[in-house]
């Protein structure tokens, strides 16, 4: 056996008077304050040791049976090389939050898909965090049973929190669940309060037999005087059973905060038109089944109205920029944000570059990023940034509305039901079909001469859908 003391700062390669190149593979490291001492004979094991870095790896203070594989020596530095210490049971898997994006630092543990003792398979979900924005899944880093849930519904957890343990192989998935384990743990002034609400009246009876009497009371009545009668200008309030009261969800909290700071920064002015969908709806009838054989997707209005705004936005650039401090921002690209109600709450995906698009390309964009935002799938990349909002109130029959500019934008369009109308068209009074529109902006930014010109420009798009295709 060769003992050797090497002090923390080592310059030289042999070691009383032996090269390391010539000990052999299987050593330990014993690393205290100021020296480590190593030790090699055949297939020695770890005894015990204490907390050091050492060239990169580290000796844990518990004695393990653990073996460092190999030690290397290279002139004049020493490498470690040493596989990740598990726990003692590698049986078991923690499930723990993932990365929910660079503006989400935490989220609500909204619900839990399984419960102790369900089998998961791999990735499968096993629990839900409503963030500020999306709702994410975390699923199972691996196959095996869940044993228990760590952390409980309803609380802020972080990336990388631990929210559930599982079992490879499914052994020991015999944990209380949550609600069982909150009732294990009740205080014995609370075990002593559920005792006594127990105890049947008849065995306190003997008790009040103990007391002392009490004097004879006066058997004249007293008059009892009459109810008070509620005066007539008190309310009458509704009983509180007949009330609820449900905590607001992370995304609806974020919602009304961003709406109410959007009012307390813009000078927010709104426009109104209105629009003659005649030619639109005439071109949609009469290519609806050929773009939807070509395209495999059905011709909407969304499209239209986005090509219509595209034109805009380049006849008015104004409106696509935004105010950053004391400067205006002119941004040369267009991201028109398409507001979508969900039962969750609103989420704005964004169509990117909708200005290189062409009708069929549009319709797809937006026909996936609302299937995603239904069905909670949409991620946060798909909903960030924008320069233009357009928001269609029409689909649920809002016949006008002055909708919010959506921050960091200046400016939001309007859609309404289609409603036909009593018009006077080449001096006779015609039904049509027509929506009014509305353009809410920043006054601060935007004059009301650029609002109207913007406007004007969708109502003689959306009529006239040739100007596209001429430019004029």
């Amino acid at each position: 056996m060769i003992w050797g003391i090497v002090r923390r700062k080592i310059t030289a390669t042999r070691v009383i008077g032996q090269s390391f190149s010539t000990i052999r593979p299987r050593c330990f490291v014993t690393a205290q304050k100021e020296a480590a001492i190593i030790s090699c004979k055949g297939f020695e094991r770890i005894q015990s040791a204490s907390y050091h870095i050492f060239s990169g790896s580290y000796v844990p203070s518990k004695p393990r049976s653990r073996e460092v594989t190999e030690l290397i020596q290279t002139e004049s530095f020493i490498g470690l090389r040493s596989r990740s210490f598990s726990s003692d049971n590698g049986d078991l898997v923690d499930a723990v939050v993932p990365f929910m994006g660079e503006s989400i630092s935490d989220g609500t543990l909204a619900k839990f898909l399984k419960k102790p003792g369900d089998r998961v398979e791999v990735d499968e979900p096993i629990a839900q965090i409503e963030t500020d924005k999306v709702t994410i899944d975390v699923v199972s880093p691996e196959a095996g049973t869940i044993q228990k849930l760590v952390a409980k519904e309803g609380e802020t957890v972080e990336a990388g929190t631990k929210i559930a343990v599982i079992s490879k192989s499914g052994e020991g998935a015999t944990q209380a669940s949550p609600v069982e384990k909150t009732e294990s743990q009740r205080s014995p002034a609370e075990e002593k309060e559920t005792v006594e609400k127990k105890i049947p009246k008849a065995e306190a009876a003997p008790a009040i037999k103990d007391r002392a009497p009490s004097p004879p009371q006066s058997t004249a009545k007293k008059p009892s005087s009459p109810p008070s009668k509620p005066m007539a200008s008190e309310p009458q309030l509704p009983p509180k059973d007949r009330e609820r009261r449900v905590p607001m969800t992370r995304l609806r909290k974020r919602v009304a905060t961003r709406l109410k700071d959007s009012q307390n920064t813009f000078a927010m002015l709104t426009t109104f038109n209105e629009v003659d969908m005649t030619n639109l709806m005439k071109l949609r009838s009469d290519y609806k089944d050929a773009f939807v054989e070509k395209h495999g997707v059905k011709l909407g209005f969304m499209s239209g109205f986005v090509k219509a705004a595209v034109s805009a936005l380049q006849h008015q650039p104004i409106v696509n920029a935004v105010i950053d401090g004391d400067d205006i921002i002119y941004r040369d690209y267009i991201d028109i944000s398409i507001a979508v109600g969900t039962p969750k709450g609103l989420v704005v995906p964004v169509i990117r570059n909708a200005g290189a698009m062409n009708f069929a390309e549009i319709e797809k964009g937006i026909n996936t990023l609302a299937k995603k935002a239904s069905d909670g799938s949409i991620s946060i990349d798909e909903m960030a940034g924008g320069t233009f909002t357009i928001s269609n109130g029409g689909v649920y029959g809002s016949l006008l509305s002055t909708p919010i500019i959506n921050p960091p934008q200046s400016a939001i369009l309007g859609m309404h039901s289609i409603v036909s109308r009593p018009m006077v068209v080449g001096g006779d009074i015609v039904p049509r079909p027509m929506m009014y529109i509305a353009l809410t902006y920043d006054h601060r930014l935007i004059d009301g001469r650029e609002a109207v010109f913007f406007l004007r420009r969708i109502k003689d798009v959306v009529e006239d859908p040739r100007r596209l295709l001429l430019d004029v």
